[in-house]
């Protein structure tokens, strides 16, 4: 996996940069046999200045490309988002290489104006930062910007929003590779949460936090616990003593999806720990996650996952005996 940096971006950018490291950048024993091979790639390998006190070592150049099976763009400098610079020629290059040799291309934050410009994003769904997708739909009128989700996984291209969305398509590439349940645990080393999917909405009004006994995480935690029984919008509202139409907006507020959208991503994830981790036949496991039947789990896992049950369980070789 190679990790595109240039040594041009704003020290605010370093964020973007760590998210990678952070996830891919160092063995996970205790969570998988094989981890990542993580290598910082850039124009200029070496030492790269970022700002007063801040510096970022770069092992690697862009040749590297050529190896990986995935490569990553972060951040790329402003003026190349707002004021219609051209990224290096030696950049778009080697991205197109990459892409052509079968690298699995993906980019964080406005690092889609990288993939963009080397025209791996024409003809495709992608997004940024969501102060810069007009600009992107602007400058590449190919390419069908998506400005409201965390996410875009387009198969062998995937894009994300800035901050945090960054963080949720990196954990999204670790289910995918290895499955939910070194995911989850992944995350929960972390400190994030396990799954945001990737059509959350990107921007979600806060301007009224909610605090921590407002009695919506409580009940939150507690539905995740009981996903196999029947749970109503207004049974977990009388739960957390509110009225239905209140939990409704503040579950939406707090989550940037409906509360039904909510638990039923929430049983799918179950589901899928379920099919990685036992050998429970798909009935059993459609009824523990909350789906009911197996037709009923089949379906949208197809859906939103994009394999059935029993392909999925394939991918994945049982880790635990059950």
């Amino acid at each position: 996996m190679a990790v595109i940096d240039d040594a041009d971006i704003p020290v605010w950018d370093l964020y973007e940069l760590s998210i990678p490291c952070a996830v891919f950048g160092r063995p996970q024993p205790e969570l998988a046999d094989r981890w990542y091979d993580l290598r910082l790639c850039g124009l200029r390998p070496g030492a790269g200045p970022l700002g007063p006190g801040f510096g970022v070592g770069i092992p690697y150049g862009l040749d590297e490309l050529a190896r990986a099976d995935t490569v990553i763009v972060t951040s790329v400098p402003e003026a190349c988002v707002t004021e219609g610079a051209e990224l290096p020629a030696e950049l778009i290059d080697a991205l197109r290489a990459a892409a052509a040799a079968g690298a699995r291309m993906v980019s964080l934050c406005n690092g889609s104006f990288a993939l963009a410009a080397a025209g791996i994003l024409d003809g495709r769904r992608a997004t940024a930062h969501w102060a810069h997708t007009a600009d992107l739909a602007r400058r590449y009128p190919k390419v069908r910007v998506d400005d409201s989700v965390l996410y875009v996984d387009d198969g062998d291209v995937l894009t994300s929003a800035g901050m945090a969305a960054g963080l949720d398509l990196c954990l999204h590439l670790v289910r995918r590779d290895l499955g939910a349940h070194v995911a989850n645990q992944l995350a929960r080393a972390m400190v994030v949460p396990a799954h945001r999917p990737g059509g959350q909405a990107q921007f979600i009004d806060r301007s009224v936090p909610a605090s921590d006994d407002d009695g919506l995480a409580p009940v939150l935690q507690w539905a995740r616990e009981h996903l196999a029984e029947p749970l109503t919008v207004e049974d977990l509202a009388r739960r957390a003593a509110m009225s239905p139409r209140t939990f409704f907006r503040r579950v939406q507020a707090a989550t940037g999806s409906t509360p039904l959208q909510w638990l039923l991503h929430q049983r799918l994830a179950r589901a899928q720990t379920l099919l990685e981790t036992t050998g429970l036949p798909v009935e059993r496991v459609s009824e523990l996650s909350g789906l009911g039947t197996a037709a009923n789990l089949r379906r949208h896992f197809t859906l939103h996952v994009g394999v059935t049950p029993t392909d999925y369980r394939r991918a994945f070789p049982r880790t635990t005996a059950g």
